[in-house]
């Protein structure tokens, strides 16, 4: 419900394709809470209002003078007057088991994307096929490396792959990552998995959050963006080898699109 103007008003930043802003758009949609929408790819003058702030990332929820990281649905909840609300998280292992079938699906989805279309953007937004599929790597390669005691930075959660005019070669180099990632994610949870405290705080930059609800971030995220991989596919006019279980979406707070609407 993005049309309200007042001084007073919400605000939402946010950009095409991001899984998070997309979520809490629709959280705020779906309350009927009206905001004022600043998509910073298309408004020079939002990330000018988020620099004041000492801000780089979105989503950005904003009253005001107050503002609250948009991943963070319970406090945005607090800043729009509503109840927060909450439903019961899967088990660790059920998430685990819901990531690697996610990363499976990627790297299956990797194999068949056409090398040049790798290259190529999409949503008029400064990310390629490429980065996207690195993404959704990086983001299960960022909680292993929490569990290695390495923080969760904005920085390591925004990761590119290195550019190469070989697309051949940069096909390579993400499945080698991608290979590498799901191994990496199989030993932790195999060998560690048992030693985790899932309420322990975790060191990440976007808000306050356990063991347990970062793994959930994990593997929603990485499914949601696996889901537009998939749709980027679907336009290559490719046959996926391994479809996306719908069955991977239940109890995981998603959001309902795959793409900004229209």
């Amino acid at each position: 419900m993005p049309n309200a103007s007042s001084g007073d008003q919400l605000k939402v930043f946010w950009q095409p394709g991001c899984s998070s802003c997309l979520r809490v758009k629709e959280f705020l949609d779906a309350h009927r809470v009206p905001y004022v929408s600043r998509n910073v790819l298309a408004d020079p003058e939002a990330f000018a209002e988020l620099r004041q702030f000492g801000l780089r990332q979105v989503p950005i929820v904003m009253r005001g003078g107050k503002f609250v990281d948009g991943q963070m649905l319970a406090e945005v909840a607090s800043l729009a007057g509503l109840m927060a609300e909450r439903s019961k998280m899967l088990s660790p292992t059920g998430l685990a088991d819901r990531l690697f079938a996610t990363l499976a699906t990627a790297a299956s989805a990797l194999q068949q994307f056409p090398e040049t279309g790798l290259g190529e953007n999409f949503l008029d937004r400064p990310r390629t096929v490429a980065d996207l599929i690195f993404h959704i790597f990086n983001v299960a390669d960022a909680f292993i490396e929490l569990s290695e005691g390495k923080p969760l930075t904005f920085e390591s959660y925004n990761r590119t792959p290195a550019p190469d005019p070989d697309l051949h070669k940069l096909r390579a180099g993400l499945v080698a990552y991608a290979d590498s990632v799901r191994a990496r994610a199989l030993a932790c949870f195999s060998d560690q998995a048992d030693m985790f405290d899932w309420q322990q705080q975790a060191n990440v930059y976007y808000g306050a959050q356990n063991l347990h609800q970062f793994l959930e971030r994990t593997t929603w995220h990485c499914l949601q963006h696996t889901r537009q991989l998939m749709a980027l596919l679907a336009d290559s006019r490719v046959s996926p080898d391994m479809p996306l279980d719908s069955a991977l979406l239940d109890s995981l707070p998603l959001p309902l699109n795959v793409w900004d609407p229209a």
